[in-house]
């Protein structure tokens, strides 16, 4: 890492930490079994693995939210924040050109009201961030989750649409097949038509047992056996989705479809509260975008408000920050004990080159 970018991530931890954040540092090799049990296999695609003869499978820490919040929840205290700067490390198969170790500089709040936290990371990181060209998005995956948990259908459907919302094609063919927009594939048509799938079956291939592959059978058939969803409630879900206008507009529409999907109804008076607070900030709410699909394909663990900030004039450059809320990630790692989150982290060489002019 060059001197500019150690630089500018030490003016940042400084900002971070004049709002009381405490330094934190976390090891470069975390535990693979905790990033698999949050994220299953597909993070081996986006992390390095390797093997410890003593701890076993270990990966190189693709960032620090999850060490952070292991951490606070193993010892630490409520309310409490932190700041941290290191390199994380990503694989990059599909775009070599991107760097697979950078620095990230972070800042990450535990405890305390929800907007106003929210607020306060957002509000920090845009004042750090001050006089770079770079346009602000945000988003709150919270509100589309709350309306697939409303949803008038099985709870089995709605925990598959809800594993799917960080993967966007995936979750519309799911909708799309719930609501039987999309047919039953003609291969599925036959197997669940036979009395015995397995009579005409060849030699057992693969792990699974026969007792596996029933229930998969079983699982299909109950779900061919349920009622489509209902063309409103898809089409509200797709309002959702759509949502890209600045705030207020945005807030306006989500009331309109809160009366008749009121199971978006606390989201959307947290979406009300939120931009309150950020307007006491000093944050111009009137022209702060809001896109109903932001924060989609991040890491899985944000559950409510997202961000980010891009550049402005380079599109094709990762985002020079991002953050969220991410309580159902304490959960999971607070052994159900639940701690209101919400944190935020800045690439510093990325900072310094579109500060320098060459972005």
């Amino acid at each position: 890492m060059g001197a500019p970018a150690r630089a500018e991530a030490a003016r940042l931890s400084a900002i971070f930490e004049a709002t009381g954040a405490q330094p934190v540092d976390t090891s470069i090799l975390q535990p693979a079994d905790v990033l698999l049990d949050l994220y299953g296999e597909d993070i081996r695609a986006r992390a390095y693995v390797t093997a410890d003869p003593l701890r076993g499978e270990m990966m190189l820490r693709p960032d620090f939210t999850v060490p952070v919040v292991r951490a606070h929840m193993d010892e630490g205290g409520d309310p409490a924040r932190y700041t941290y700067a290191g390199e994380v490390f990503r694989r990059q198969e599909t775009d070599p050109a991107r760097p697979i170790e950078f620095l990230q500089t972070g800042f990450e709040i535990f405890g305390g009201d929800p907007a106003q936290a929210d607020a306060e990371v957002f509000a920090t990181i845009a004042g750090a961030l001050d006089g770079l060209d770079l346009r602000p998005s945000t988003g709150d995956i919270g509100i589309l989750m709350a309306a697939v948990r409303g949803l008038r259908t099985s709870e089995a459907r709605k925990g598959a649409l809800l594993r799917h919302v960080w993967r966007p094609r995936r979750f519309r063919a799911l909708l799309d097949r719930y609501s039987a927009r999309t047919p039953l594939p003609a291969h599925k048509k036959t197997l669940l038509a036979s009395a015995d799938p397995f009579a005409e079956a060849g030699p057992a291939l693969g792990r699974r047992s026969r007792a596996e592959v029933e229930a998969r059978i079983a699982t299909l058939r109950a779900e061919a056996d349920t009622r489509p969803l209902s063309e409103e409630e898809t089409a509200l879900i797709d309002m959702i989705v759509d949502l890209r206008e600045t705030s207020p507009n945005v807030l306006s529409s989500l009331r309109d479809i809160a009366v008749d999907m009121p199971a978006i109804g606390d989201a959307v008076t947290g979406l009300s509260r939120r931009l309150d607070a950020l307007s006491a900030r000093g944050i111009d709410v009137d022209t702060l975008p809001f896109e109903g699909s932001f924060g989609r394909t991040t890491l899985e663990y944000y559950d409510g408000f997202v961000f980010g900030f891009q550049s402005a004039t380079r599109a094709d450059l990762p985002p020079a920050a991002t953050g969220g809320r991410y309580d159902a990630l304490t959960r999971r790692l607070g052994q159900g004990r639940v701690v209101p989150a919400v944190g935020g982290v800045i690439r510093p060489e990325l900072v310094v080159q579109i500060r320098e002019g060459r972005a």
